[in-house]
């Protein structure tokens, strides 16, 4: 499969979450949005580098208090609604139990080309409504990341880096990262 797909909703309903929970594990990545199902092929091994790349500068910065998560993990706020971003951070206090129910403070989401359009777009927007206070994109063919703090209730641009570029941010802790050194 090289294309994102979305295969639910017959007879005009939308699944619930205890349907996605009795599908199978077939090794790709089921993500519920207003009860229709994206379906996205296992993420190619460069996709991995990079998330893991992130994954152990993140934690090496997190301060006490706070977790770093690596995908999978389900997001589940409302009841037709199921995330798994590549990356998230959230309170220690609520990283215990399957899914994470409440907004991550972090989302990160790394690009493959059967995601982009949805990363940039949908769970962008979805993540924005949720309230998460930060939400980056990591281009890996760029390499770059673009960073996102939610101000006001709408996402403003809080950072860009390309290549060699380093990126310094605050929130929702301090980190810096340059983008040619997550690539493998």
């Amino acid at each position: 499969m090289s294309a994102m797909t979305a295969v639910w909703e017959p007879w005009g309903r939308a699944m619930t979450l205890d349907e996605l929970d009795a599908l199978p594990d077939d090794g790709r990545r089921h993500e519920l949005i207003n009860g229709t199902l994206l379906v996205t092929p296992a993420p190619s091994w460069e996709h991995q580098s990079v998330s893991g790349e992130l994954f152990f500068l993140l934690r090496k910065a997190v301060p006490p208090g706070l977790r770093v998560a690596y995908a999978p993990v389900d997001v589940r706020i409302d009841d037709d609604t199921n995330l798994q971003p590549d990356l998230l951070v959230t309170e220690a206090v609520h990283a215990k139990g399957k899914n994470l129910q409440v907004p991550p403070l972090l989302a990160v989401e790394v690009l493959s080309p059967s995601t982009q359009l949805v990363d940039r777009n949908l769970k962008k927007a979805v993540f924005e409504a949720l309230g998460s206070s930060s939400f980056w994109i990591v281009d890996p063919l760029g390499p770059s990341i673009t960073a996102w703090e939610l101000t006001d209730g709408r996402y403003v641009e809080a950072g860009h880096a390309e290549g060699d570029e380093a990126l310094v941010l605050e929130r929702p802790f301090p980190v810096r990262i340059v983008p040619q050194e997550l690539v493998p």
